[in-house]
């Protein structure tokens, strides 16, 4: 009776707790929605931490094809802070891929589908929290990107379950001879039962890292159940896709309990605690974690195609999350023409910005003074132009341009490991660009911050000419920022002109930051020595000389 009482406790301690997990998961799944709800129309609340974004290059490193952008112009542009910027995805796979997007600008205009679905994301909130939830399940998991946990995978050598179900067979005999002679069957039984616990724990430690894996996967696997189910017509080829590809996945889900069920060891569950012990007993653990190996190995293109459309899914939500954000100040762009022709373009990454239009058939060459803003237009026009054949998505009135591939050169720094000096980084990084000119492929777009600043003027000045006559020879459309006032007079009829300038007054510089037709015609550089504090005999004398050197053409 006692027995009885014993074990009806434990079973009501384990339906206690089964109805408490989904009771804290069923709270946690309405904390989420009334968030996105309240978060629709609004920048991301993500705060990120040092390796929160480690993983993102997982998918991307495993998908190098055709044009993408390098790791210069990534980082000269601040794309992380732009993909930061538009990231409202909940799963690492949708993260992964939206960074695959930013990554890999279409070099055709073949956007239909995508916007189709982008729109149906925008305007059909149901379908889209319901998604998000889905892909909050899947979750961002560890720093690692899943495909990083495959490779580690690939690192698993013993997966022959032969010796296990030798072990099994041959406790089965003896206990068939229990039955002829009790003690002999009892002490092999034993031994038997001994050697394979030693042998449980020196295998389990070997597959525990791997375990991880397995639990992304089964999420995925578990998330397109919600997607079959679904009756969405504008996204049923997805769904289709993964479907397929799930069906080929299926005995690779089916049993995967017995690996995946928490220890009762460490959880404290009753039940759990037996199953641990018919584990270690007859390594079912083990023999179904050899069969899933097999299986993930065996089918990693479906898994791969599943990791893809997920992702891109997800990718498209996320877009539409970041066009609402930016409420009425983006368009659509259209792909046709020789130049850029762009109505208040605005930079992604600044509060307020200061809307630029730019209608330019030729190259460009900007002058101005410091701190004018001719750095920060550059970087405006190369994201919005990463961002049209990425995301379909310009923050601007109107954007109308070719299909291009995008270089820049511009945060450029000394490399020490390679000894390097700056001007060597610079003719290499300007180098890259020629290179890819020659190539066959659609016209580049480049960015160039200060054309060879690392040397002295007049080297500079007759290498800057020439290399920049190159690139619009080359059918390059160069958006190029100077200081040197020379190079309009040198690149007249090849560059259009423009400038940005600033006014001096009242012991001040004030800026408007607003793009204006032709070259530079005022200096500020001397005037703000005085702005800052400096001797005004000191300030007075480099005028009079600079002023010397524009009459006679001589420095005194």
């Amino acid at each position: 009776m006692g027995a009885i009482y014993i074990i009806g406790a434990l079973m009501a301690f384990v339906l206690g707790a089964y109805i408490l997990g989904v009771r804290d998961a069923r709270n946690a799944e309405k904390r989420l929605i009334a968030a996105l709800k309240k978060n629709w129309g609004n920048s991301p609340k993500r705060e990120y931490k040092a390796d929160d974004l480690d993983h993102l290059k997982g998918y991307y490193d495993n998908h190098r094809e055709g044009f993408q952008i390098d790791d210069t112009s990534w980082n000269d542009l601040n794309m992380d802070g732009v993909f930061s910027r538009m990231n409202y995805c909940l799963s690492a796979t949708g993260e992964e891929y939206l960074y695959y997007m930013l990554r890999t600008p279409k070099q055709d205009n073949d956007f239909e589908e995508a916007e189709k679905k982008i729109r149906f994301f925008s305007e059909n909130n149901e379908a889209r929290i319901k998604s998000q939830v889905t892909f909050g399940k899947i979750g961002r998991g560890s720093r690692f990107s899943v495909y990083d946990y495959l490779q580690l995978l690939e690192g698993v050598q013993d997966t022959s379950n032969a010796k296990h179900y030798a072990m099994l067979a041959a406790m089965a005999v003896s206990l068939v001879l229990c039955f002829v002679s009790f003690g002999l069957g009892l002490a092999l039984f034993i031994c038997l039962a001994c050697a394979n616990i030693i042998m449980y724990f020196s295998l389990k430690g070997k597959i525990d890292p791997y375990i991880s894996t397995y639990a992304y996967v089964l999420k995925m696997l578990s998330a397109t159940k919600y997607f079959n189910d679904t009756k969405y017509p504008e996204i049923s080829d997805d769904i289709k896709e993964m479907e397929e590809s799930c069906k080929r996945l299926k005995s690779f889900s089916s049993g995967s309990g017995i690996v995946m069920s928490t220890s009762g060891m460490s959880s404290g569950n009753p039940g759990e605690l037996i199953i641990d012990y018919v584990r270690i007993l007859t390594h079912l653990d083990i023999i179904k974690f050899n069969k899933m190996y097999r299986e993930l190995m065996d089918k990693r293109a479906d898994l791969d195609n599943i990791i893809t459309v997920m992702g891109r899914l997800e990718a498209y939500i996320s877009i539409a999350c970041y066009r609402e954000s930016v409420k009425n100040n983006y368009c659509i762009p259209e792909f046709s023409g020789k130049g850029i022709e762009a109505d208040d373009m605005l930079h992604p990454l600044i509060e307020n910005a200061v809307a630029n239009s730019i209608h330019a058939k030729n190259g460009v060459l900007l002058t101005g003074s410091n701190a004018s803003g001719k750095s920060t237009f550059l970087k405006m026009v190369g994201i919005n132009a990463v961002l049209a054949q990425s995301v379909h998505t310009v923050l601007a009135k109107s954007y109308k341009a070719p299909l291009f591939r995008v270089y820049s050169s511009m945060a450029l720094k000394d490399d020490i490991y390679e000894g390097d000096s700056y001007y060597i980084v610079e003719i290499k990084s300007m180098k890259r660009i020629i290179d890819a000119a020659a190539n066959e492929g659609n016209p580049v777009l480049c960015f160039v911050d200060e054309v060879l600043r690392g040397t002295n003027t007049i080297e500079r000045i007759a290498a800057s000419t020439e290399m920049l006559k190159y690139l619009t020879k080359a059918g390059v459309n160069c958006f190029a920022a100077t200081h040197d006032i020379e190079l309009t007079v040198l690149l007249k009829g090849l560059y259009d002109f423009y400038h940005f300038e600033g006014d001096v007054s009242d012991n001040d510089v004030h800026f408007d930051y607003k793009i204006k037709e032709g070259p530079a015609t005022n200096r500020n550089a001397i005037k703000l020595l005085s702005v800052l504090g400096y001797d005004n005999n000191l300030v007075d004398d480099a005028q009079k000389l600079a002023d010397k050197f524009l009459t006679t053409g001589v420095w005194e």
